[in-house]
């Protein structure tokens, strides 16, 4: 290799090796106009709330860019995901599949099977050409992408490793800036730009441990945040399983809160009790943002790259999020559990030949439906095994008799991170009904309309009981149009039945791990 080559950035030379392997067979006909078939930019964050998104009305911060995407297209204002934690949602979109069926349910202990079918290798397979550039986060390499340049696991917020089609190479800067330019810079180099394709652009950002850039490392320093109605729930109705759990403002977002950026949390002397749970809550607010900011830096410049290269027109752009997470509702950080704060996620999709501007969809769709509504758009046949339904019809402002009524959700994560009991439940648009198992038998029934922040549990009240009846009913009519069942959830858990392998190794050793790190967090 000459020494002009070697001298080149990494992610150019991955371009130009890239650029020489590439098919030539396109999915349109010779005799027919290639802008028929609509690329695809898919924008993923990790573990963005609703709640940090001024499209969705947030009071905490202004997100100009992502609105912007927002009056350009349709938000889905009930959007849910089927397992509210990163790696088995990601499983979940890329081969409209539930985690029991695609075999990715938890992080660390499942690896992706990249055999299976996905939505990328069929466009791949169609003539698109295909792109993953960020995080990834499945254990195993990507399949059915032409180019892929990805994070190490769950990355770092600064001078991050990424893994560009099997070469690793340190990246300096911070991490969401470095995957937009990546992202740029891929759009802007493609060999044949008349050729349709699908990017996947998925950042890390707001993932914990919420490290803002330098550029927003003070935005919000004055900023005293509203604290959510739920931040000191007390639980008082609800079954043991809200209680059981390592995901509080305080002590455990305490705990978490050390790395090599922040360095130790200076928690002024002398704070206790609620004093120190609202400080603590701020605290996390400012960091969190700060990286929500950055988030829309790049969408912002990720649309404009879009206008210049004359792509907007005929590019379906989507922004959404593995899961919700918590700002502190319930007292928490994280995701994982059915409540409506984790379960709801934000999509908003943008496509201007098909997508009237500035409209606002009610109805409930799932993570589950993306690869669907992707391949229905360029006239890809879905495989029959494929879980969801294409969203197309709620897009194009199209009359739908039969849109569904209820979802089903499953988490298999226990104990791993944060000791979310396993549960599975169903979801109408008024009632919810969560079941936790194996470990625990306990259920909850919400009533949305009355109590939408489900603080009163009406499990077994005579009020209910119709209600009840009727939910459960309808709970296995889904496991059994999914292929799910309590025997099956059985079974997977007699199949891993430590959970998920935390950071800190075998579970015997988190007394250790957390003694070691309280040090770091204690006034």
């Amino acid at each position: 290799m000459t020494s002009e080559v070697m001298r080149l950035p990494l992610r150019f030379l991955c371009l130009m090796l890239l650029s020489v392997a590439l098919p030539v067979a396109y999915l349109v006909a010779d005799d027919a106009p290639k802008t028929r078939h609509p690329n695809i930019v898919f924008i993923m964050s990790d573990d963005h709330a609703n709640a940090a998104i001024s499209a969705y009305g947030s009071t905490l911060i202004q997100t100009p860019n992502i609105d912007r995407l927002a009056r350009e297209g349709l938000r889905f204002d009930n959007a849910f995901c089927t397992n509210s934690i990163c790696g088995p949602s990601r499983a979940v979109i890329l081969t409209g599949k539930y985690s029991h069926v695609n075999g990715f349910m938890m992080n660390e202990t499942n690896t992706f099977d990249g055999r299976q079918m996905t939505f990328p290798k069929l466009f791949q397979a169609a003539g698109y050409e295909t792109a993953v550039i960020g995080k990834w986060h499945l254990e195993s390499d990507p399949t059915g992408f032409d180019y892929w340049n990805i994070l190490i696991g769950q990355g770092q917020y600064y001078d991050a490793p990424f893994n560009c089609m099997g070469t690793t190479t340190v990246h300096p800067g911070y991490v969401t800036d470095v995957t937009s330019q990546m992202t740029i810079d891929w759009l802007r180099h493609r060999k044949d730009p008349d050729r349709p394709f699908v990017l996947l652009t998925q950042h890390k950002a707001p993932h914990a441990n919420f490290n803002p850039p330098p550029r927003y490392a003070h935005t919000f320093d004055k900023v005293t945040f509203p604290e959510p109605p739920t931040l000191f729930d007390d639980y008082a109705t609800r079954s043991p399983a809200a209680r059981t759990n390592n995901m509080r403002i305080d002590p455990h977002l305490a705990l978490q809160f050390v790395n090599d950026r922040t360095g130790r949390l200076n928690i002024p002397p002398g704070l206790e009790g609620r004093d120190r749970t609202r400080w603590l809550y701020q605290f996390y607010l400012r960091n969190y943002l700060g990286c929500v900011q950055a988030v829309d830096d790049a969408v912002g410049d990720l649309l404009v790259t879009l206008d210049e290269l004359g792509l907007t027109e005929n590019t379906i752009v989507v922004y959404t999020t593995d899961q919700g997470f918590y700002l502190g509702e319930h007292g928490w950080y994280d995701k994982r559990y059915m409540y409506e704060e984790s379960l709801r996620n934000p999509l908003i999709i943008r496509y201007p030949p098909s997508v009237a501007p500035g409209r606002v969809e009610k109805r409930m769709v799932l993570n589950l439906d993306y690869a669907q509504t992707f391949l229905d758009y360029a006239g890809i046949p879905a495989p029959a095994d494929m879980q969801g339904r294409s969203l197309r019809p709620l897009l194009d402002g199209q009359p739908v008799a039969d849109w569904r009524h209820s979802i089903y959700y499953h988490y298999y994560e226990y104990p791993g991170w944060h000791y979310v009991p396993r549960h599975y439940g169903v979801r109408t648009e008024r009632y919810k009904l969560i079941h936790f198992y194996y470990d625990i038998d306990a259920w909850e029934l919400y009533d949305l309309q009355t109590d939408p922040h489900e603080l009163n549990n009406r499990y077994d009240q005579a009020a209910y009981a119709t209600v009840q009846a009727e939910l459960k009913t309808e709970l296995k009519r889904l496991q059994d149009q999914y292929g799910d069942s309590p025997e099956q959830a059985r079974q997977i858990v007699e199949r891993y039945p430590h959970g998920s392998r935390p950071a800190w190794g075998r579970w015997e050793n988190l007394p250790e791990w957390l003694a070691k790190r309280k040090a770091d967090v204690e006034p």
